[in-house]
């Protein structure tokens, strides 16, 4: 599957929030969530290649985050103690996903190098031990980690598989950086949504809680949303700066992403129901 002489590239892709509700908090502090994550076929990449040192290579790395603060260096070190091969792991990062846009990167990124070395460092690590290793990394991890369009409640933890028709989504992101803490610990941040059966699923009937909070502080992201909305339903992912708009119909999703104004960075992606990563290690 994975040499010591080329990289063996896997997809990280990324995910929207079709919406996002709060419904409480919970006595450690979490938030109480549902929300409905759409992966996405398009997304950052992953590659990987055995070295004979037992060591963990990390390349490319965040500028300004210490090696050990990356998730993709704290999800191979979790899988360390099952590891039952004598050799290590060079690891190469392909980003093209925007760092901080509510789009799942750094999850993503966590979850596929979880689910590779899983197989390549033969942990035999169960879906379900790993997307408990996934949950301490953080709340979205196990989502990609089970690879499925879902709807998750809970802090993340409930998850429960979502198939959806076919869509596809223009996905653009200003230049702003939100940080998710301050959203989710700002005290004007709406936290009493009535929870939903996914039954009752509409995207018309369902919101993003943090869009109104950021929208009020961030003018770009307020801007770009009413922008999208002249085109088609539009929404905010996570506690953003990405906003994302829903088509039917691809050709119109690209005609709208050629009209983006210049200093808006965007791409158009297909909803899928599986993940890439499970696609592309079912054929290794």
């Amino acid at each position: 599957m994975f040499n010591a002489n080329t990289y063996t590239y896997l997809p990280s892709p990324a995910k929207i929030n079709l919406f996002l509700h709060i419904c409480g908090r919970y006595e450690n502090g979490y938030h109480k969530l549902q929300s409905l994550f759409q992966i996405l076929d398009k997304g950052d990449e992953i590659g990987f290649k055995s070295t004979p040192e037992n060591t963990i290579i990390l390349r490319d790395s965040i500028a300004g985050l210490a090696k050990e603060d990356n998730l993709i260096f704290k999800a191979a070190s979790a899988l360390l103690p099952y590891k039952q091969v004598d050799f290590g792991i060079d690891i190469d990062v392909r980003k093209t996903l925007p760092m901080g846009g509510g789009l799942g990167g750094g999850s993503s990124n966590a979850a596929t190098t979880l689910v590779a070395l899983n197989q390549f460092w033969q942990c035999g690590l169960t879906e379900q031990t790993l997307e408990e290793i996934a949950l301490t990394l953080g709340a979205d991890v196990p989502i990609f980690v089970r690879g499925k369009t879902a709807f998750a409640q809970g802090v993340g933890e409930h998850i429960f598989p979502a198939e959806l028709e076919t869509a596809y989504y223009l996905v653009a992101t200003p230049k702003v950086h939100i940080s998710t803490a301050d959203i989710f610990n700002h005290p004007d941040l709406p936290r009493n949504t009535p929870e939903i059966e996914f039954s009752d699923y509409r995207f018309a009937t369902t919101t993003n809680d943090c869009e109104k909070l950021v929208c009020d502080r961030e003018p770009k992201v307020a801007n770009l949303l009413l922008w999208l909305l002249h085109y088609a339903p539009s929404r905010m992912t996570g506690t953003g700066a990405s906003v994302f708009a829903v088509f039917n119909d691809e050709a119109m999703a690209h005609a709208v992403l050629g009209k983006l104004p210049a200093d808006i960075k965007g791409f158009v992606a297909k909803g899928v129901n599986q993940s890439p990563l499970q696609s592309r290690l079912a054929l290794l």
